[in-house]
């Protein structure tokens, strides 16, 4: 059905590219497709060696947003399997007939998937999942729960961006003492509200600003409530939710089962149910809670290394590199 997708001559830009590996991704490649679902490609593609031998810069990656198709490097593709991307090392383990295109070192790689597997999947792939948690609880706090309720999904956000690590919290460990709490509200807008103390010193101005620009962001998020389309958004959420069944499953294939398994067959029926709304919320909760569960244990019972064997993943690279 796909192989002759490159035929339209709205692909002829991939003719100018030395490509060594497209695959569809997306929806359609795990399985849970509709009939709107975009059709997306991800891959590939070898730079030239003048890119290694002159001065000039390397484009790492070729996009074309309007028809959802990415390229990388050879490089920067094995870098991203490296950190268990999930993105990335999902397009690895497509079914065979979703490969539009596959050179020798494009089988090379799929051949050497093992490789790229490691205990970083448990960090990519459940911390991905989380975050699809964290944007599902959020929407459905800013719609429908009682504002003391939201108070505490705002700080549970505040939290998981300060563990996380995301950049403009890179350096909140120069607040000394910093503490949330959420108390009665002095203002009379609010039934509960989140307080912060903290100790500042020696902080520069700059970082101070961009944690207090990330917080204002995420309050601001939180009060833009009944302004958007919910027949549109309850289809969001459910995808959202779909996507957050389908990493833990992908997350538990690769840590117990040292596979990558794109497409969903065992779990499509339930993965379709949930993103076409036949799946209470609260269901849904209960299932991440259980499938959580399921694959903290895969992690600590997992044979894989900690991280992948670098010598082995540079032996493999100067192979091909030397096809």
């Amino acid at each position: 059905m796909y192989k002759d997708l490159l035929n339209d001559e709205k692909y002829d830009f991939l003719k100018d590219i030395k490509v060594g590996y497209l695959t569809i991704a997306g929806s359609i490649s795990y399985g849970t497709n509709i009939a709107t679902s975009d059709i997306d490609l991800r891959g590939f593609y070898h730079e030239g060696i003048d890119s290694y031998l002159t001065i000039g810069n390397v484009k790492e990656e070729i996009e074309n947003k309007d028809l959802d198709v990415v390229l990388y490097t050879l490089k920067k593709y094995v870098k991203l399997l490296v950190q268990c991307n999930p993105n990335t090392i999902e397009t690895i383990g497509t079914k065979p007939e979703h490969i539009l295109y596959i050179d020798e070192i494009g089988q090379m790689l799929r051949d050497n998937v093992n490789l790229f597997l490691s205990k970083k999947a448990y960090i990519s792939f459940a911390g991905y999942a989380e975050a699809q948690l964290r944007r599902l609880e959020n929407a459905l706090a800013r719609d429908s729960y009682p504002q003391p309720e939201k108070e505490k999904h705002i700080m549970k956000s505040i939290e998981a961006q300060l563990l996380n690590g995301e950049e403009e919290y890179k350096n909140f460990n120069k607040i000394n003492e910093v503490k949330f709490d959420i108390r009665d509200s002095e203002n009379e807008e609010y039934e509960k509200e989140i307080y912060i103390s903290m100790d500042v010193k020696d902080m520069p101005l700059r970082d101070f600003l961009r944690i207090n620009s990330g917080m204002s962001n995420m309050l601001r998020n939180y009060g833009k409530l009944n302004k958007r389309n919910h027949k549109k958004d309850e289809a969001h959420l459910n995808k959202h939710a779909m996507h957050l069944m389908r990493l833990y499953y992908m997350a538990f294939d690769i840590l117990k089962n040292h596979e990558v398994v794109t497409y969903r067959e065992k779990e499509h029926d339930f993965l379709m149910a949930v993103r076409n709304g036949e799946v209470s919320y609260e269901e849904i909760f209960r299932k991440q809670r259980e499938l959580k569960k399921e694959v903290d244990k895969a992690y600590e019972e997992s044979t894989l290394p900690e991280n992948v064997d670098m010598k082995a993943v540079n032996n493999l690279l100067l192979k091909m590199y030397n096809r």
